[in-house]
């Protein structure tokens, strides 16, 4: 049976960290680190890192292994490097089981399934995807690559796009609520920080992965993933679709190509260890009615590189971790496909250097972390920004970037941590300034406290507050029917949450409940009683707020019921979220208003005969808010659910499965006037050497 272990002295002991942790260390100024990635864990510049506990542990159960594994790995819900069990943060983890398991193809699928997040999905495999938390929209969570923070200041619309395969992760982990301290301002209301598999060291993989997939639509995908030599691997996949649906022309409007390829290895010795990365990500889609109800025929091309070198040293009492990024973005869009005579193409190209050092220390007093990070964001564009005095050249045509904006941001954050016997509090502050905001430098507070009630039952306590810079487009895009504020305020957020968490043998409980106040929060909103031209404007709100709750179980049925082998697991997640706020009359949102009241999220795992498993995947979801279909006419959001599931046969070399995604044929939507696909089958075979 598993019980927490708690210290006997009620004084600090850190028993459960190694020198493991990864850092960024971000680079300010015209420096493109050549760096590759590590399959670091869970560490930002500014965040915690991961260590794993090297303890001996013995058990024959699949949940103990799970319990002491969630134990052993430092989740960044603090700075300062704490387990899972020590956090007092709601930190929800998907493990590489639950990877395996999912009947997706993109990571934007994959968090479908978790309860807290919002998944606005327009395009399938992940062609565009909105993410959000707790009543967020897509502009206010930071998004993480091994702790790498690769959020896009052009738009959120694009945060997506990254260059690791579905088959590279080892874990994700989405932080809810605000993660100032942790991840930087951009995580106004959390982060998600995505894990590659050499983020654990002594994780034993197959040198060499191969996958083929093919399916409805013209669906294929190909990737292999293979491990190098000396700490290195190097994976590449190409996914393609046909797309499923057509413009009033008969010409496919939601088609699909893109490649990605990505590159990490590490160095260790007695003295440091050293990890790097490099990725690019390529994609092209035909984005339909993505950006407006009356044009059915729009492009977009997105060409991203990433790279990253972070470090740690493995002596001494002292733990340094500094890190230098560069992330690299370009991005066309063509309101009318093929034709820039009909309308001229939008250019859009972004760089962003960055560097941080997080460092931590532990003493008679607890654990303390000191960090700073300095990140600098330029942009260059065809119809964003302010004018330049120097255009540049746009490559590959005859026009030029006629505009521009370039902004630095300098965080310091101090955080203290102190863990007794049942008792965990962890307090800190983060320091702000931003050149373009033209504000003083600003202060962030939170607080985290949870305590052990029993064995089994954990309570916990929260209050952090942080805050968030326009994105570009929010600025300064006023074509296409928009109209853009370029003199927007920051976003600011304080938010409160408590809840408890049960585990035991089989049993997973968690309960939450959330109150978030929002000061000048940034929408896209239009005023329909000026008929279907008005345009939209990009405004800040003056006071919302938000109250939610959470609950879920989770039932590790073999373990439970030890007599059967067919039932694997079953678990049922719910949100509830409510907003108030003074909504004038004949407004109609484009993000914040339109937040996910009811979710709810089912899955059951089986075991058919020997080796062949079965997992099916069920959300139900009910949105407010209205939307313009191509007829003019504004409707509101309509309720809707989804059935996904996937049957595997398991070998030691290699697997082959068969996926349905929306199974019930349901028509939906998930944002606007973009209807989503129908019945979805593909197969696949997964082949390790």
């Amino acid at each position: 049976m598993y019980k927490p272990t708690f210290n006997k002295r009620r004084v600090l002991k850190f028993t459960h960290f190694t020198r493991k942790g990864y850092a960024l260390f971000a680079c300010l100024g015209r420096v493109v680190v050549i760096g590759t990635l590590s399959v670091a864990t869970l560490q930002h510049a500014t965040a915690a890192g991961i260590s794993i506990e090297t303890e001996k542990v013995t058990t024959d159960s699949t949940l103990n292994q799970r319990l002491v594994e969630l134990e052993e790995v430092s989740v960044t819900g603090t700075r300062a490097p704490l387990t899972e069990r020590q956090q007092a943060r709601m930190v929800t983890v998907l493990s590489r089981q639950d990877i395996q398991a999912a009947p997706v193809q993109s990571v934007n699928d994959l968090l479908k399934q978790l309860v807290g997040v919002d998944v606005r999905q327009r395009g399938p495999i992940g062609a565009q995807t909105d993410m959000s938390i707790r009543g967020s929209n897509y502009e206010q969570i930071a998004i993480l690559l091994n702790g790498i923070n690769i959020g896009d200041p052009q738009t959120g619309h694009n945060a997506f796009d990254f260059p690791v395969d579905i088959s590279d992760i080892e874990r994700i982990e989405v932080l809810e609520g605000p993660a100032g301290r942790v991840y930087g301002t951009s995580s106004l209301l959390g982060a998600i920080n995505i894990v590659t598999k050499n983020g654990n060291p002594s994780r034993k993989t197959s040198p060499l992965n191969f996958r083929l997939e093919g399916g409805s639509y013209g669906y294929l995908n190909i990737g292999a993933r293979i491990e190098a030599p000396f700490s290195q691997s190097l994976s590449a996949s190409y996914t393609r679709s046909d797309g499923y649906s057509r413009n009033k022309d008969g010409r496919l409007n939601a088609d699909y190509e893109g490649w990605k390829a990505f590159y990490e290895g590490s160095h260790t010795n007695t003295l440091m260890r050293v990890r790097w990365h490099a990725g690019l990500s390529h994609k092209d889609f035909g984005s339909n009615t993505f950006y407006g109800a009356k044009w059915d025929n729009q492009f977009e091309h997105v060409f991203k590189t990433f790279t990253a070198l972070y470090a740690e040293n493995t002596r001494g009492a002292f733990h340094v971790r500094p890190a230098i990024y560069w992330n690299h973005t370009q991005d066309r869009f063509e309101l009318f496909r093929g034709e820039p005579d009909k309308y001229p193409f939008n250019y859009h190209r972004t760089n962003v250097y960055g560097m941080s050092i997080n460092s931590w220390f532990d003493w008679w007093g607890g654990r303390t972390a000191i960090g700073a990070e300095m990140r600098n964001e330029e942009l260059v564009s065809s119809n964003l920004g302010e004018p330049l005095d120097n255009p540049k050249h746009i490559h590959g045509t005859d026009r030029k970037y006629e505009y521009g904006l370039n902004r630095s941001n300098v965080s310091i954050t101090l955080e203290h941590n102190i863990l007794l016997e049942r008792f965990t509090l962890s307090a800190g502050l983060t320091a702000v300034h931003n050149n373009w905001a033209d504000i003083d430098l600003k202060v962030y507070p939170g607080i985290d406290m949870s305590y052990w009630l029993t064995d089994y039952l954990k309570a916990y306590a929260s209050y952090n507050t942080s805050l968030r810079m326009p994105s570009v487009t929010e600025l300064y895009y006023s074509v296409g029917g928009h109209k853009a504020d370029k003199h927007l305020k920051p976003e600011e957020v304080s938010a409160w949450e408590a809840g408890l968490e049960h585990h035991s043998n089989g049993i997973t409980a968690k309960w939450s409940i959330f109150y978030n106040r929002h000061k000048n929060l940034i929408d896209w909103i239009r005023h329909t009683d000026e008929g279907e031209d008005a345009p939209w404007q990009s405004v800040n709100f003056g006071q919302i707020n938000n109250i939610g709750t959470e609950a879920s179980i989770a039932l590790q049925l073999n373990q439970l019921l030890p007599t059967q082998t067919v039932m694997r697991t079953l678990s049922v997640a719910y949100c509830y979220q409510h907003q108030n706020q003074n909504k004038e009359e004949n407004i109609q949102s484009r993000y914040a208003l339109e937040y996910l009241r009811h979710k709810l999220t089912c899955h059951l795992g089986l075991n058919i005969v020997r080796n062949v498993t079965f997992d099916a995947h069920y959300r139900w979801q009910d949105r407010t808010g209205t939307y313009t279909n191509t007829d003019g006419t504004v409707v509101n959001y309509a309720s809707y659910g989804v059935l996904d599931a996937r049957l595997t046969w398991q070998q030691p070399y290699y697997n082959i499965y068969v996926e349905g995604n929306n199974l019930l044929d349901k028509e939906y939507v998930d944002y606007g006037c973009v209807p989503q696909p129908g019945i979805w089958v593909i197969g696949g075979i997964n082949i390790k050497l």
